[in-house]
């Protein structure tokens, strides 16, 4: 299992978790991103710049994942793209995106961005909180151990 980080936008405490869990396990890890970022000097992490662009970030990983491999994004499209290759797709707050829900997550996504097309306030997302650390740490944590079994 290949980790995959949609880097632009993820947290840093949710970067330093994977590193850890790279260098726990051995996992490689790639964050992909539109910016240069520092990553740990480490046989198993490596970090890609794409160029400035809508979507970029994305596109490298769509290209690139791997059936099983796991990708970390909040992008809805990204993680349906994921999910269609047979890949996990986990959100910085830990949600697990799967067959089972990515159509719904999807479809409610678009919904919204319509409406914010159209004028309408629909607010943001949450503020990141130590709760959202813990869920996507718990989360990791399992995807990693199964993988590891099976």
């Amino acid at each position: 299992m290949h980790i995959w980080v949609d880097a632009d936008a993820c947290p840093g405490v949710i970067k330093d978790i994977l590193f850890r869990a790279s260098a726990r396990t051995g996992r490689s890890l790639t964050l992909v991103a539109n910016q240069y970022l520092r990553v740990p000097a480490s046989a198993h992490v490596r970090m890609i710049q794409v160029p400035g662009g809508f979507d970029e970030a994305d596109k490298y990983i769509a290209a690139h994942v791997q059936a099983g491999d796991l990708v970390i994004t909040a992008d809805i499209p990204l993680a349906a793209d994921v999910v269609a290759r047979d890949a996990h797709a986990l959100s910085p707050k830990g949600e697990l995106f799967g067959k089972e829900n990515i159509r719904e997550l999807l479809d409610m996504r678009n919904f919204m961005d319509t409406l914010r097309n159209t004028g309408v306030d629909t607010g943001g997302p949450a503020p990141f909180s130590a709760a959202d650390r813990q869920a996507f740490a718990n989360r990791l944590d399992r995807l990693l151990q199964s993988s590891a079994r099976g």
